[in-house]
């Protein structure tokens, strides 16, 4: 039932419709099966390149060729776009300049990841003043992204090769042909993807495959590429393979309770290899298409079933006591004692619970993950889902960014430091519009942040309050009088937090921040503490408060309010089914 590949449709058919070489590869099996294949506006093919190592003048030329009678809707290229800087000739270098100032036509919108080089220094200068554009029509995706087109079509990129040496944010090098396990891990919560772009293949992909493939011409795979495969199920998992073309069998992947999925493998030769394999596919695609409800004939299972699983750790054990110090866990209820020398010991980042980069970390609760940050529900919640009776979840969630930094302010790299703030904001503007939906502005909303040099992981703590506290005034004064109660110096009011985080005042010294939205007229107030040496400053403080005022009190410490592993995962899908339509990262 698999239909011939590109070369083998009979000359007679090619001669009057030779399109079909190129768009009729896999995809004719795709429509015998009914896979994806909705005969409607959302059906169109797309086409997929792989290495083209600085030749893009003759790429680009036979893709137009192409273009201008199928009408795809974007290209894509697995691999590398330019050539190894080490081997540029005189020649490339004046066709990346053409390319730059638009001499060169790229006939349509064309994405490219990173690949196994390092761009060239012209193009990374572009990419830094374009926010990604290279010139009209190709794009560049980054090398650990999501992006969706225009069309809906669900992009999740990962580029380079593994460097095992790298255990932070690789992203500090934007442009750097390697990748870290924690790029892959961070990629993993969207969830979902139609098509996974990687340079390196997953492990065990050939598993339970009859396809033949000479071992040798294999390129180099790894396990967190395998699991990023699992954990998106795209519909098509594009990669290179330089010398030679492999087109694996579908696979059936599912997760417990979905809908099963059926991933396509292709891995693609470069362009002009000297064994002639095959360098180009298109496909076609419909991000619409409903579930399957049956296993076509000629799917496979999934090769990662067999991959060893690392289950992860529901106690959460030292990793999480330091969560619990830092934001509201120093309780003066339960004084703690700690032996002098453990009390300055660095953290090291990968004990941080708030770091995607700890094997430890409770990924059970994350509901959200964003570019630069994540959104989780709180261990140990203060509010329940019975605290408000038009919220079937408890309401107290973490906004954490993805950098390891005691402050917003004190993030390296400015480019993050400023996408972080926005991102933050907007994921804070997304729950709050989620919020009003769901109470019928019955409901507003208290955030809090400790921000502090000496701190470790900045974050926000989100939760819903009734909107006849907020509009009395009850917050503001609830957090006043708790500050001379302890003999803190006092609040000062302070503008709405900015948009843009240039504005200076959103990086001033040391503070204890409040932000008090208004669902009715949509306003924030702010008001800060300042924190310095003077005095010690309760980390349970905002938590404190609040508990007071939503008369929680028997749940001001986290430790009285431990949850069950299934109701943690039974509150966060609750969340994420009422924020679903809110949340720009899927």
């Amino acid at each position: 039932m698999v239909a011939s590949k590109l070369g083998s449709i009979s000359s007679s058919f090619a001669a009057w419709y030779p399109i079909l070489r190129f768009a009729f590869s896999w995809s004719l099996c795709c429509i015998k099966f009914s896979f994806e294949i909705n005969h409607d506006a959302h059906l169109a093919y797309r086409v997929v390149v792989g290495s083209v190592n600085g030749k893009f003048t003759e790429v680009f030329q036979k893709i137009s060729t192409l273009h201008s009678k199928n009408k795809f809707a974007f290209a894509l290229v697995a691999g590398d776009l330019f050539r190894d800087e080490s081997s540029t000739s005189v020649e490339d270098t004046e066709n990346v300049e053409n390319l730059l100032n638009g001499k060169i036509k790229v006939p349509l919108p064309t994405y490219f990841g990173m690949g196994a080089h390092s761009l060239p220094d012209a193009v990374i200068k572009k990419l830094e003043v374009t926010d990604g554009e290279v010139c009209e029509n190709l794009v560049f995706l980054g090398k650990r992204t999501t992006f969706k087109t225009s069309d809906g079509v669900r992009i999740v990129a990962l580029g380079g090769a593994l460097d095992p040496n790298v255990t932070g944010d690789s992203l500090k090098d934007k442009f750097g042909p390697f990748y870290s396990e924690n790029d892959a891990k961070i990629l993993r919560g969207a969830k979902t993807a139609d098509i996974l772009l990687t340079s390196q293949w997953p492990t065990h992909i050939r598993a339970v495959s009859k396809v033949e493939f000479d071992e040798e011409l294999q390129p180099e795979s790894q396990d967190c590429i395998a699991g990023l495969c699992e954990a998106l199920r795209p519909r098509y998992h594009f990669s290179t393979s330089d010398s030679a073309f492999y087109e694996r069998e579908p696979f059936t992947q599912s997760h417990e309770g979905d809908d099963v999925q059926i991933t396509r493998f292709i891995s693609l030769a470069a362009f002009g290899n000297s064994s002639k394999s095959k360098w180009v596919y298109a496909f076609s695609l419909d991000p619409t298409a409903a579930p399957l409800t049956a296993v076509p004939t000629g799917v496979t299972s999934s090769p990662f079933a067999a991959m060893e699983k690392k289950r992860p750790s529901q106690t959460e054990p030292s990793q999480y006591r330091y969560a619990s110090d830092e934001h509201n866990y120093h309780s003066h209820d339960r004084p703690r004692k700690r032996k002098r020398h453990e009390q300055h010991e660095p953290l090291k980042q990968e004990q941080c619970f708030f770091c995607l980069s700890n094997p430890n970390l409770a990924t059970h609760i994350i509901a959200s993950i964003g570019d630069e940050s994540y959104l989780t529900t709180a261990k140990g919640p203060l509010t329940t889902r019975n605290t408000f009776s038009s919220l079937p979840f408890s309401g107290h969630m973490l906004l954490i960014p993805l950098s390891h930094s005691p402050t917003l302010s004190l993030i390296a790299d400015p480019d993050s430091r400023k996408k972080t703030i926005e991102e933050m904001h907007h994921y804070r503007d997304a729950m709050q519009n989620m919020l009003k939906s769901l109470s019928s502005t019955e409901l507003g909303a208290v955030t809090w942040e400790i921000s502090r040099s000496s701190g470790f992981h900045v974050h926000w703590q989100w939760i819903p309050c009734a909107l006849s506290i907020i509009q009395k005034g009850l917050i503001e004064a609830a957090f006043k009088v708790e500050a001379e109660n302890l003999k803190y110096p006092g609040f000062y009011p302070s503008k709405p937090t900015s948009r843009d985080p240039d504005v200076s005042h959103d990086d001033e010294g040391d503070y204890f921040r409040v932000m008090v939205w208004n669902s009715e007229d949509g306003k924030d107030k702010e008001m800060r503490l300042p924190l310095d040496s003077s005095f010690k400053f309760d980390v349970q403080f905002g938590r404190r408060v609040m508990s007071k005022l939503l008369r929680l009190e028997d749940r001001i410490d986290w430790h009285d309010c431990g949850q069950s592993h299934e109701d943690e995962v039974a509150d966060v899908e609750e969340f994420k089914a009422a924020f679903k339509k809110y949340d720009f990262s899927l």
